[in-house]
């Protein structure tokens, strides 16, 4: 690429401080609720499309992508947790060159479960590839898998554009290792392939940043690898190692859940129905030669030889940090409607955000304002020691003052290491948030344990995080009912169900756990609140108690448990419900209707279906109760 019009494009902007720091945010949607669909033949299929991004002398502080995939208008939605690629091809119209970058990597959910009407979405920064998001920009999601053409996704991927100085000046890329690299095949050894790459620095540059996606995959022998087998990777630059770590992540916590197949079971470095965020190394150097190196764990496998190590990896040169003290606000985690945060929220207290140092000089103090508009701010004083691009999380003290229904949360960040900050326009951040519903002070807490309840913790806490009511493991008894009546204080509280196996209180692959249920009554038997029980490391649920307080019973509330849902012949459907509801149950394979039955005022019903005709594989169960569809789970028939 050529590194003066890199230095010629910043360097009108490298002391922007002279100009007005109120920031405008553009979007530039590529895909819009775009259907995705497999290639079965070929494995994989492309989804071009062009955006219209900013000039190449407009100034970029951040791009954020955002990517949704929801249920298609016309299809069913897709099952299968498949590895798709969101690539920059090139910039320029279409006669530019082609630069095949990845911009980050989707890990499709499973989606058997979601009806008409369900998305999710998804954010990553990728800001580093801003010099290329310039003008005409062709971006192509590359969706992978072998289902047919029934089932898909809406796709819509929009890039959001934070206008402002940049925080380093970019000076190049360099591809590193781009494939995916057999892993534990002895007659090709990954490290004869993941070959060290040498690079003579650019004048000018004072900072290499590694930005890399890697997710392993493959099923073989001893060890699972790559899918299901932790092993470290290592990276160094000129022969020091800058990063180790292993390659491994938890999945029980996802935000996206309950999902359609094994979504809890740890993965390696992923996790479906997830964006992955990459890892990002940056490692100061001088000018002259260098040389970055990746070197995996050695391993060997001895049967069903088909691990694969998918890496795309990028090195980006860049100036030293344009100012000294440079301050942002990442994130407000708590509180926050947003899909990612769900498992945060809502809360009663506890406000809890993420800033970065976008500064050379680490932060070591900073002021932060907060409140919920329309209530006084409050002040907290926050001490550390953060170097150039990390990140701090900050729970702020306090209660979240709300009011009825919508409510706004605003975040200021102010004199960091109690100087001006360099650009301000990113010092502030609102998020829109629900207040946590009214909820009566009185109720009756009803908890089945499934056969490992050791597993399982509950706690009551009140808006001082006080415990009032708990259940730990070691008073539990397999299948054992639990009723409790609980009588609160009015105010706010929050109830946790913790799974510290991480598969929640029931798991069809795993039907040797039981079926358990954590529910909420009314004193008069009427269900008011039903915890999901496949909910992998477990489920919070807070609310504002009010004394005397009757929720509506005409409105429907159902509780619903299907299990076993790994089977052979049958299964049970176990229905609650406030009210007595018209309920049909349709059983379906691939789509196709093989079973449908019709229930008149049920309230609450055990009932058994046999699945003997049924052909092997996945099975959809769903229940429409009153004509509305309020419950669809898998089972496997094995």
């Amino acid at each position: 690429m050529n590194i003066k019009s890199f230095l010629t494009l910043f360097a009108l902007i490298i002391c922007y401080r002279a100009v007005a720091q109120k920031p405008a945010i553009s979007h530039i949607v590529t895909h819009n609720r775009a259907t995705i669909i497999c290639d079965p033949i070929k494995g994989e299929k492309p989804y071009p499309a062009w955006g219209l991004f900013p000039k190449t002398d407009a100034s970029i502080r951040k791009v954020t992508m955002h990517v949704t995939l929801g249920s298609p208008d016309s299809l069913h939605t897709a099952h299968w947790d498949y590895l798709d690629h969101i690539i920059l091809r090139r910039k320029g119209g279409t006669n530019g060159s082609e630069l095949n970058y990845e911009l980050g990597r989707m890990l499709t959910p499973y989606g058997s479960i979601y009806n008409k009407g369900w998305n999710w979405k998804w954010q990553v920064d990728v800001t580093d590839f801003a010099p290329f998001l310039r003008d005409s920009v062709e971006i192509v999601y590359v969706h992978s898998g072998f289902e047919d053409k029934t089932v898909g996704w809406a796709l819509t991927i929009d890039f959001e554009i934070l206008s402002g100085p940049p925080v380093v000046t970019p000076l190049g890329i360099k591809p590193l290792w781009n494939k995916a690299y057999k892993y534990g095949d002895p007659n090709e050894k990954i490290e004869d392939n993941l070959l060290p790459v040498n690079y003579q620095s650019t004048a000018g540059a004072a900072l290499s940043r590694i930005r890399i996606q890697h997710t392993g995959h493959g099923m073989d022998k001893p060890r699972g690898c790559s899918e299901f087998c932790s092993r470290w990777r290592e990276i160094s630059v000129d022969g020091k190692i800058v990063d180790k770590r292993d390659m491994w992540k938890k999945c029980g916590d996802n935000p996206l859940y309950p999902q359609g197949g094994t979504w809890i079971f740890d993965r390696a470095y992923w996790c479906p129905g997830d964006l992955q965020q990459p890892d990002v190394i940056d490692v100061w150097t001088k000018l002259g030669s260098h040389q970055v190196s990746l070197l995996m764990e050695p391993y060997t496998a001895i049967d069903n030889i088909q691990a694969a190590e998918n890496i795309a990896a990028y090195l980006f040169e860049y100036t030293a940090p344009n100012q000294k003290t440079d301050v942002a606000v990442e994130a407000i985690m708590v509180p926050n409607d947003e899909q990612r945060f769900s498992r945060l929220n809502p809360a009663s207290s506890g406000p809890r955000i993420m800033f970065r140092n976008l500064g050379s000089d680490p932060v070591r103090s900073l002021t932060i304002v907060y409140g919920t508009q329309g209530f006084p701010t409050k002040t907290f004083h926050w001490k550390g020691n953060l170097p150039f691009n990390q990140v701090a999380e900050v729970i702020l003290p306090g209660e979240i003052q709300e009011k009825d229904g919508e409510n706004v949360f605003l975040v200021t960040l102010n004199q960091p290491n109690g100087k001006k900050d360099a650009w301000s326009g990113d010092n502030n951040m609102q998020a829109i948030f629900t207040a946590a519903q009214k909820f009566p002070a009185t109720f009756v807490l009803q908890l089945l344990t499934n056969n490992k309840p050791k597993d399982n913790n509950i706690f009551l806490l009140n808006a001082k995080q006080d415990t009032i009511f708990q259940k730990t493991a070691a008073q539990l008894e397999p299948v054992t009912l639990y009723t409790d009546t609980i009588h609160l204080s009015e105010g706010k509280h929050a109830l946790r169900l913790i799974d510290t196996a991480g598969n929640g209180l029931q798991f069809w692959a795993q039907p040797a756990n039981g079926d358990g249920h954590l529910r909420i009554f009314d004193l008069k038997g009427n269900l008011i609140h039903a915890f999901e029980s496949d909910c992998g490391i477990g489920e919070m649920f807070s609310f504002n108690a009010v004394k005397g307080l009757e929720l509506d019973t005409t409105t429907g509330r159902y509780a619903f448990s299907l299990y076993p849902r790994s089977v052979v012949d049958h299964t049970q459907l176990n229905v609650v419900s406030n009210k007595p509801s018209d309920m049909t149950v349709q059983i379906t394979v691939d789509g196709t209707v093989w079973q449908k039955h019709e229930y008149k005022a049920i309230i609450n019903a055990t009932f058994d279906y046999d699945l003997k005709h049924l052909p092997a594989g996945r099975i959809i169960v769903e229940a429409f109760m009153d004509g509305f569809s309020q419950f669809k789970d898998r089972i496997n028939k094995r």
